[in-house]
């Protein structure tokens, strides 16, 4: 039951020395901020980091050719080679596991001026990329206006395009928009459809806002690009494992190619799903160090608090014996002890989490000002880890409380009453 006269006896106690009991809290309240800004920060960071990758598939490769190095077939090694469309139609009947495959070439030829796409008086130098409309479900677009390629443009080769946000800016300006205007690509006219932006960080041939997308087949035929292929992103179904599934396309693309079944550097890839995978690890491990840094800080503030107590102890080795001689029972003298112990760490511990909330929250909202450059954002602590930590301070402040309890309890009230 709740003993109200204990609890004003507690109270009593505590404020019968402020300074003392302020310097007390002060390392289990310091303990718990750290714990709570830290876990706080690392929440933030891991959110932010995996911000980045919004709207990309995670069970991605991206898969493009590199040089052999070793000879094969009557081949020397060195060998260059190049993956044609004709390859991307194999792999899809194939290879079973596979949701999305997309081919992308790009217009990467030098330009005499530097630049390669013009509107009247204004021209720029940017990306131009021949993508098919699947592209757009592999790494997601943010449409700010009409829309992106469609099935109709691939098949009648349209001379359309959709174009970044930032090429919108450049040559068009705030005023003038650019949705069914014509621009000049390298001779060639396009008419813009479309203005997109990034929704992920990763950015996949070149930044978004700074890319110009046309039909994979009207580039193809507009600038005599033959069959080549620059690049291709594939995507492997719920379950399939990617890694497995990218040697398995490396596999066809070698036979087709005669190149040594054994050259690991001839088919360059990047395994999305890998990567974000070496993030989550090193993630985990920060948060487990995050633990252990935070629970040591609050042990040591456990330990002076346990210090503390233990001279409080000696300080009423008086009064406990005259307790003890009045008929106290042993478990009254401990609990009043240990309730005192777990009343400081608490009172602390709940300042500590509070205080740590707010510094998390004015962090945020500093961060929230810029959020295109932060890695880092929504720095907030779980609420079941905030009830988690409360619990391991109360259980730290009860442990705290034990070793004076005992100190007290093998006190002899006869030896205690003849204390000065």
């Amino acid at each position: 039951m709740f003993d109200l006269d204990k609890w004003k006896e507690i109270w009593a106690v505590l404020s019968r020395n402020k300074l003392r009991t302020f310097l007390t809290a002060l390392g289990v309240f310091w303990g718990v901020f750290m714990l709570v800004v830290m876990i706080g920060a690392g929440y933030g960071f891991e959110k932010g980091i995996f911000g980045q990758i919004d709207g990309v598939a995670t069970n991605t490769a991206f898969m493009w050719s590199q040089n052999t190095t070793k000879a094969y077939s009557g081949f020397k090694k060195g060998r260059s080679w190049n993956i044609e469309r004709g390859d991307i139609d194999i792999i899809s009947e194939k290879i079973d596991g596979i949701k999305y495959i997309t081919p992308r070439i790009g217009l990467y030829k030098k330009f005499s001026d530097g630049m390669n796409v013009y509107y009247k008086d204004k021209k720029g130098n940017f990306r131009i990329n021949g993508d098919f409309p699947v592209y757009s479900k592999m790494d997601a677009f943010k449409i700010l206006e009409g829309r992106f390629l469609n099935d109709f443009d691939i098949s009648k080769d349209r001379k359309v395009c959709v174009i970044g946000k930032t090429v919108a800016k450049d040559l068009f300006g705030k005023k003038e928009s650019p949705i069914g205007k014509y621009i000049n690509i390298v001779g060639v006219y396009f008419k813009v459809i479309g203005i997109v932006d990034a929704v992920s960080q990763i950015n996949i041939g070149g930044r978004k806002d700074k890319s110009v997308y046309v039909p994979f087949t009207t580039l193809q035929l507009a600038y005599n690009m033959g069959v080549d292929v620059h690049f291709f992103l594939v995507t492997g179904k719920e379950g399939v494992d990617i890694a497995k599934l990218s040697k398995n396309v490396s596999a066809i693309l070698k036979k087709r190619h005669k190149i040594d079944p054994t050259d690991e550097s001839a088919v360059g890839s990047f395994n999305l799903q890998k990567e974000i995978k070496k993030f989550s690890n090193l993630m985990n491990g920060v948060k487990f160090l995050i633990w252990i840094v935070g629970i040591g800080t609050l042990l040591a503030g456990a330990i002076g608090i346990s210090n503390i107590m233990l001279v409080v102890v000696k300080e009423r080795t008086q009064e406990i014996g005259i307790r003890r001689a009045l008929g106290a029972r042993t478990h009254q003298i401990s609990s009043q002890l240990i309730l005192e112990s777990a009343t400081i760490t608490a009172i602390a511990g709940i300042a500590g989490i509070v205080f740590g909330t707010l510094v998390l929250a004015g962090a945020s909202m500093v961060l929230a000002q810029n959020p295109d450059s932060a890695f880092i954002s929504n720095m907030v602590i779980q609420f079941d880890l905030a009830i988690y930590s409360l619990l391991i301070i109360v259980i730290i402040g009860v442990l705290a409380g034990i070793i004076p309890a005992q100190k007290a309890l093998s006190i002899k009230p006869i030896e205690a009453l003849r204390t000065e």
